[in-house]
């Protein structure tokens, strides 16, 4: 009896490991194994083990589920993007056929709606294969290699990027002032050295352009600054619109995201994607894009680039575009 009784006092631990590895299999993930034992002896060791096996499963489901989750809303708003501009082509075609359009006004009236929203078609599956490029080779990873698709790095030169921005404002919107300086608006623009795709930068300045003049009345000023920050090349792209809150920053380069609904049928008005291929796009050439705005002060969006250094220069490849 006394040796039954020493057993059984023994195994209680385990008992209690059963019960909990039992609730967790019925679905409660945030269970973990009591301290049942002195860590020193086997019976404590494994509980400690199990409970970081615990942890680690139940942060890869709570990964899982998020990503999952972002999943279904990215494929929700992207079938609902698309079905807006095909519900109008298919529309205005109905028409057609059905003899509504008899003047010859009517039809080419119709005609410039069907590629305006054909346009607008092209312009959302070009950003979204763009998207699925970056994310089938891992832009988020960084780097010029991810998975066999490369960027064309070279020796770029910022200002240069940004002298054509600015002369993009002025043809955008000629209502704007446009003003070219050092970063943070101050002094004169200078060289700012970079190894990168000239292409693949381009399409982030001219994003950040864009955005700017989508978003923010006509006639805003536009400012844009380039030069060096702590051996850093800095490319900024800042308005002085009405700004955005420090929820709708947080948000401001996820996929669809738009910080005011209203406006997401106005001309020109993408789907809310140029942010999100400005933060892959950067990040995929070591880089960082930062947001700084505030409700009535504008919005500064300044990318950076690190250093050119021999190294980085060496490791260089010029052979496989990323688009």
């Amino acid at each position: 009896m006394v040796g039954r009784l020493a057993v059984r006092s023994g195994f209680r631990p385990l008992i209690r490991i059963e019960e909990t590895a039992t609730a967790i299999g019925a679905g409660d993930l945030s269970q973990r194994v009591p301290d049942v034992a002195d860590p020193r002896t086997e019976v404590g060791r494994l509980a400690t083990v199990i409970n970081g096996m615990l942890g680690q499963i139940e942060t890869a489901f709570a990964a899982q589920g998020a990503s999952e989750a972002r999943m279904r809303r990215f494929v929700a708003d992207a079938s609902h993007e698309l079905r807006t501009p095909l519900v109008g082509i298919k529309g205005f075609t109905d028409l057609y056929r059905m003899g509504a359009l008899c003047a010859p006004g009517d039809v080419d009236r119709t005609m410039d709606r069907i590629a305006g929203e054909a346009e607008r078609l092209a312009r959302l599956v070009e950003d979204l294969l763009t998207l699925a490029r970056l994310d089938e080779a891992g832009a988020d990873a960084a780097g010029p290699d991810r998975g066999g698709v490369r960027l064309q790095l070279a020796p770029t030169d910022l200002r240069t990027l940004a002298v054509d921005a600015l002369h993009d404002v002025r043809a955008l919107d000629p209502t704007r002032t446009a003003a070219l300086t050092g970063p943070d608006g101050r002094g004169a623009p200078a060289h700012a050295p970079a190894l990168a795709d000239e292409a693949a930068l381009r399409q982030v300045v001219s994003n950040l352009v864009g955005n700017a003049i989508t978003h923010t009345p006509a006639g805003t000023p536009v400012r844009i600054g380039v030069g060096t920050v702590d051996g850093h090349g800095v490319l900024e792209i800042a308005d002085r619109g009405t700004g955005l809150t420090e929820e709708q920053a947080e948000r401001a380069f996820e996929r669809f995201y738009r910080a005011d609904s209203s406006r997401t049928r106005a001309a020109g008005a993408g789907a809310g994607l140029g942010l999100s291929i400005v933060r892959s796009l950067v990040v995929a050439h070591h880089g960082r894009v930062e947001l700084t705005t505030a409700p009535g002060h504008g919005a500064t969006f300044r990318v950076v680039l690190p250093p050119v250094t021999e190294e980085r220069q060496h490791n260089a490849v010029h052979d496989h575009p990323i688009l």
